[in-house]
């Protein structure tokens, strides 16, 4: 009897420990199959609002599938993913007469750079990535070496410079780069006075270094000084910061997407850039140019021509100087593509115009890898034409090297002026 007991005991304790179980894995399933679903819901919840996201951007909401091609050599994000988080304009156009250009090639690694002064902390020439480059750092603070005394800049200037970003650079704290315009005649003013006086600083615009999503400027209008941000995604490597001024509004550009627009600036004088803190290895600058001139002011009775148009009907051709690629390649940078475009659009209203696409270069480097460089950087604007919609037909490409010079290439200043793009009609 006892035994029975024991038997039918075991026999409930193992039924119940089988409900339980089952009771358990049905539970353990039921929350699965909720976790499962929050997810799918969540999923399609993302997709509907980057799909909303996309449309009222005027995007496609799938990824492109060239989006690993967007990748530089070293892996590095190209300017595909330095999409502004603004609307922006491509407008920028440099201005037509040098007034001051650097590339530190030919400079002394370790040296101070040839063409510039050193207002504050220091600065030395040095090898990045295999390039000639200026680290700037300590608080320092330099400015280009122009002969001319006090104010140089004119009521119509553009500046342009390339600097480095880093993302998520460890053991580095805020860091940050500046380009000031100040208003002064005093070109040995170090960056706290230029800073600290109201009545100084015309515009001061500071970049991250590393790990920022957007940069902030600082302005005078002539009766007050206003500070504000803008937003902008950054990836790993140089970016081009310009900046264009005509006579009281400024702009201001990063990789040519149009990020700032002001309509009323006081006239700047002289350009200096800014580094504080003093870390090694962390802050580069390279390609500076200082123009005159700047892109034309809005006018709401001026003729709907682009500066293309007007070129092509009154000479037959339009010249640029401002079609600009990575240095040794056939890369185009994005702030090329305003000048691209104007001759794409004249193209499609002529259907029947017909264009030689020349490249030009300076005398730098040996023909043997000037005159093929040209060539490809020509049918490189060649492929970005047909892209917009240019019949290929109508397009010849034609790399000239160093051949044709239009300025003596003993001075950068002459160089700069043959190293251009010609559109010319056939």
């Amino acid at each position: 009897m006892k035994k029975t007991f024991l038997l039918a005991l075991v026999a409930l304790m193992c039924y119940n420990a089988d409900v339980n179980a089952q009771s358990f894995l049905k539970r353990l399933g039921e929350k699965a199959a909720e976790k499962v679903k929050e997810k799918v819901t969540d999923k399609v919840e993302r997709e509907v609002s980057d799909a909303a996201d996309a449309v009222l951007d005027g995007k496609k909401s799938k990824k492109s599938s060239s989006e690993k091609s967007n990748k530089g050599d070293d892996g590095e994000n190209t300017a595909s993913d330095n999409a502004p988080q603004v609307n922006t304009s491509t407008d920028f156009k440099r201005g037509g007469k040098i007034l001051f250009q650097d590339d530190f090639k030919g400079e002394t690694i370790g040296e101070f750079p040839s063409k510039w002064d050193l207002n504050a902390g220091k600065a030395e020439v040095k090898k990045f990535n295999g390039e000639t480059v200026v680290e700037i750092t300590d608080n320092g603070f330099i400015t280009p070496l122009i002969k001319q005394e006090g104010a140089y800049l004119t009521e119509e200037f553009t500046v342009e410079f390339d600097y480095y970003y880093w993302p998520n650079k460890e053991d580095i704290g805020l860091n940050d780069i500046k380009l000031i315009l100040a208003g002064s005649t005093d070109r040995t003013s170090d960056e706290t006075s230029v800073w600290e006086n109201d009545d100084a600083p015309v515009f001061i615009v500071r970049l991250p270094v590393c790990d920022g999503t957007g940069g902030w400027y600082r302005y005078n209008n002539g009766s007050k000084v206003i500070e504000t941000g803008f937003d902008y995604k950054f990836s790993k490597g140089w970016h081009t910061v310009a900046v264009s001024f005509n006579k009281r509004a400024l702009k201001l550009y990063i990789d040519g997407n149009r990020v700032a627009n002001l309509p009323k600036v006081k006239q700047a004088t002289w350009v200096g850039i800014h580094v504080p803190f003093d870390y090694d290895n962390l802050t580069f600058i390279r390609n500076v140019v200082i123009a005159q001139g700047a892109v034309e002011l809005y006018d709401r009775n001026a003729q709907d021509l682009t500066a293309a148009e007007k070129a092509i009907e009154e000479t037959g051709k339009f010249v640029t100087n401002n079609i600009l690629f990575e240095t040794g390649k056939a890369t185009l940078k994005p702030e090329s593509m305003a000048d691209i475009k104007m001759v794409g659009e004249y193209m499609l209203k002529n259907k029947s115009a017909r264009f030689e696409v020349q490249g030009h270069c300076d005398n730098q480097g040996s023909d043997k890898v000037n005159d093929p460089l040209s060539q490809k950087r020509a049918e490189a604007i060649v492929a970005e034409l047909v892209k917009m919609g240019v019949d290929e037909f109508n397009l010849k490409a034609t790399g000239k090297g160093s051949h044709e010079p239009v300025a003596d290439n003993k001075t950068e200043e002459g160089r700069a002026k043959n190293r251009r793009v010609e559109f010319i009609k056939r």
